[in-house]
């Protein structure tokens, strides 16, 4: 009954890869052809797209199960399997946008630049969560330990989800309030920054919108690649949070790489809307400490209470919208310059 979306109909597959491919190919090659700094009216305009094209494939999840054996209680199951998933990597993804504010701080990326670097940066976390989220289904089902009884229920428990559990709580309560240390990090000595300097001399300066250079006859990496190996480097590090969070909800690949990559594919309009609204999410990093603990949680309890997907998705997003409620009635005063 639990069958997997690829299984089903793989022909949404396709379907998905070429809706993928021709809004990034519009995206980069018609709207954002000349780098530009993105207003927030564009922002909102694109958020609001990449937005409603998740819903409408979470509709079509729904409707493709609906057909099929499961009927509509296997339907709902996925829908909303892939709409907890969705807005998990969301919420989680906006504390990574946090970072990238920092990072382009630090390097001093000119504002008409940052769209093309979130661009190359999404083009990377296509290829990676892909290989996260596949490679990690594959584990689990290979670490389920045998059945044993536990106070006098038969169980089964898996190793890897409850590493996960451990890990997630933990993350929980160590990012409670925390993101201070990074305003000081040295992101020119990151993994990324260290990674473009043993293959490339780095000029001083940027050279537009170019990746490469060349001064004094020499071919030089610009700032600008460094800053996109920075922000690759950085997602993946994310993703060592959000990845293990979203199967919790599901152990379906198809559901969670489409989720995960329709949140990701909008970050971009929704960065440019958080670097001008940051005060307005002050107290969104504890809103994502509690999910993330709660997560941890429902993957620890799992083998003996199973906390369904709606009930995930209420409480993940009634977390949400309380943190952004709260940030908006107790704003965080500006830091006298």
């Amino acid at each position: 009954m639990d069958k997997s979306v690829i299984d089903l109909h793989p022909g949404l597959v396709t379907g998905f890869a070429v809706v993928v491919i021709i809004m990034l190919l519009l995206d980069l090659g018609v709207f954002n052809k000349k780098a530009h700094e993105v207003s927030s009216r564009e922002a909102t305009v694109w958020s609001v797209v990449w937005i409603s094209l998740s819903m409408i494939f979470s509709g079509v999840v729904y409707w493709v199960f609906n057909q099929d054996a499961g009927g509509h209680a296997l339907a709902i199951e996925k829908f909303t399997q892939f709409q907890a998933a969705y807005w998990i990597e969301k919420a989680l993804s906006v504390d990574n946008l946090f970072v990238f504010i920092l990072v382009f701080g630090f390097f001093k990326v000119p504002r008409h630049l940052h769209h093309k670097v979130l661009f190359w940066g999404i083009i990377g976390a296509l290829i990676f969560r892909a290989i996260f989220i596949f490679a990690g289904v594959e584990l689990i089902d290979l670490t389920y330990l045998p059945e044993m009884n536990v106070f006098g229920h038969p169980v089964r428990i898996n190793v890897v989800m409850t590493l996960f559990g451990l890990f997630l709580v933990y993350a929980g309560i160590k990012s409670w309030g925390g993101g201070d240390d990074d305003d000081e990090q040295d992101y020119s000595e990151s993994a990324g920054a260290k990674l473009i300097k043993s293959f490339w001399k780095v000029s001083d300066n940027y050279d537009g919108d170019k990746f490469f250079t060349v001064q004094n006859g020499i071919k030089m990496a610009t700032p600008l690649l460094v800053v996109v190996a920075v922000i690759e480097f950085t997602d993946v590090l994310f993703a060592v949070d959000s990845i293990p969070a979203i199967f919790a909800i599901s152990k379906d690949p198809f559901i969670l790489y489409t989720s995960n990559i329709f949140a990701i594919l909008g970050l971009r309009s929704l960065y440019f809307l958080l670097s001008n609204f940051i005060h307005m999410f002050s107290k969104l990093p504890y809103g994502l400490a509690i999910i993330l603990s709660f997560i941890g949680v429902k993957m620890l309890i799992s083998p003996w209470y199973h906390i369904s997907s709606p009930v995930s998705l209420g409480i993940v997003g009634g977390i949400l919208i309380l943190s952004v409620l709260i940030s908006v009635m107790f704003p965080e005063k500006e830091e006298a310059k």
